[in-house]
């Protein structure tokens, strides 16, 4: 029997660190895996120097997704779920002017960014994001492992399936899924709906406490990540000098209404009646609200990544604010539910890496995610569900990655806002139809992504080789 791995809707909705998941949370993932690693060998207490060697796309927008400042932070034992982000600053200024650093603050070493962070353009065989981590130890012996970042945070070794890297994938969910055609058969099988047969997945995995709580703290980051990025006004980092814009936005939309926190936030924005342009301008601010905090560094939910982080929080906040005022957490448990499942059908069949795949694998799996969540808590049956998952990405195939200076910002930001839109659209169309006469399975649109990813020139592969990269530049802004 074909083992089918199990990702869980906590490995699609990560909370991390901005700007980007494979390029940031990766990368920082990835050091503290070595960290353990070194330990696990017991070399940890003998390490005298360390280097970090970045590959391919991790080098060539390196900067811009500061790659280099998360591997260091990982080397430093911070974790970017728990992170004092308001230390990082001066964390990072700290180490490059006294260039030393505190090895998984345990151990004081000498280390100087600017020569043992290396950026090498060449591409790896087995991924695009490759990083390796070189320790010289007191002997003069030195032990390396060699990482590379998937997308959405995941983190591998080339040699996994033989390593027990993740738990879950030596784990057997009791509805193994691989394809939306198995989603629907295990449905009708069992009388359930998408969600409940995704929860009764999970709780092979923790308790019902343990995935409450955990999706609570996921939606927490979601919405705090949109209050913060409305309330937070000036130029973006980079040297692009990008205006926030989220701020105005925001303010010209809330008027004189008051309130204190994210929670009093939102319900004030439930009790305000709204028209249909406004509608849009609504779920704009949201999806680019959350994409300025990311491209700030600031902490937000991989969905399926970082870089497309703000486009099922855009739509999640859409259904609270203008389809359903009395919508509670449970409801919203549901949409993550459903929009989980259908990000890891398209990491199952295809990918989530823009490495790999260009921009369709975030914005249009964003969009497919965000979809299938919304057609859910609108009545949509299964099938509509897919259909809504279908038709968003269908419309985002071949959508390239080329970030302009390597940064998360021109074009990202505003591709959630259009990203959420295109949910909505996509969710109402599927529910307006008859989704057993659909002309494209998700299943085939899955397919079709990943053969639009292969054949897809590298320069569109968040390379910054190509497209607006090369048209514009830092000196045009």
């Amino acid at each position: 029997m074909k083992k089918i791995e199990c990702i869980s809707v906590f490995d699609m909705l990560k909370i991390g660190v901005g700007p980007s998941s494979s390029h940031t949370l990766g990368p920082w993932r990835a050091a503290q895996r070595w960290i353990d690693e070194l330990k696990g060998k017991n070399v940890f207490e003998q390490v005298k120097e360390v280097k970090v060697d970045l590959y391919g796309s991790l080098s060539l927008t390196g900067k811009g997704h500061a790659t280099d400042i998360a591997s260091i932070l990982g080397l430093c034992g911070f974790d970017p779920v728990t992170m004092d982000l308001s230390l990082l600053d001066e964390t990072i200024e700290t180490i490059h002017t006294f260039k030393r650093l505190e090895l998984n603050g345990e151990k004081q070493l000498e280390f100087d960014p600017t020569t043992q962070v290396i950026f090498n353009k060449k591409f790896l065989e087995f991924h695009p994001n490759g990083i390796k981590f070189t320790a010289t130890l007191e002997n003069g012996k030195t032990s390396s492992s060699t990482f590379y970042s998937i997308g959405g945070g995941f983190v591998v070794k080339k040699e996994r399936k033989n390593a027990k890297q993740n738990q879950k994938e030596l784990a057997q969910f009791p509805f193994p899924i691989e394809k939306g055609s198995d989603l629907l058969a295990f449905c009708k099988q069992e009388g359930k709906s998408i969600p409940e047969i995704v929860l009764e997945n999970e709780k092979s995995l923790r308790n019902e406490d343990e995935i409450h709580t955990g999706l609570k703290d996921v939606w927490d980051v979601m919405l705090e990540s949109m209050y913060v990025g409305c309330h937070t006004d000036g130029v973006l980092p980079g040297g692009l000098n990008v205006q926030r814009r989220a701020h105005g936005m925001h303010q010209r939309l809330i008027g004189d209404e008051q309130y204190n926190n994210p929670q009093e936030w939102l319900e004030s924005i439930r009790n305000t009646e709204v028209k249909f342009r406004q509608i849009l301008k609504w779920v704009s601010c949201y999806a680019i609200s959350v994409n300025e905090v990311n491209a700030a560094l600031g902490r937000v939910v991989t969905a399926p990544t970082n870089g497309s982080a703000g486009t099922v929080p855009a739509v999640m906040m859409y259904y609270m604010t203008i389809e359903n005022h009395d919508a509670t957490f449970e409801q919203l448990k549901e949409f993550m539910l459903v929009a989980g499942e259908i990000g890891s059908l398209f990491k199952k069949g295809a990918t989530i890496s823009a490495a790999m795949g260009g921009c369709q694998a975030e914005i249009g799996v964003s969009s497919a995610m965000a979809a299938g969540g919304l057609t859910h808590l609108l009545g949509g049956s299964p099938e509509q569900i897919l259909m809504a998952s279908e038709i968003a990405m269908e419309h985002h195939l071949g959508l390239t990655c080329d970030p302009i200076a390597g940064l998360v910002q021109v074009p990202c930001i505003e591709r959630n806002a259009m990203g959420a839109i295109k949910a909505i659209n996509a969710a109402e169309i599927a529910l307006e139809s008859d989704a057993s006469k659909a002309k494209v399975p998700l299943d085939k649109v899955i397919e079709t992504m990943w053969d639009t990813a292969k054949d897809m020139n590298s320069k569109y592969k968040e390379t910054s080789e190509g497209g607006l990269a090369v048209k514009v530049s830092l000196s045009d802004c």
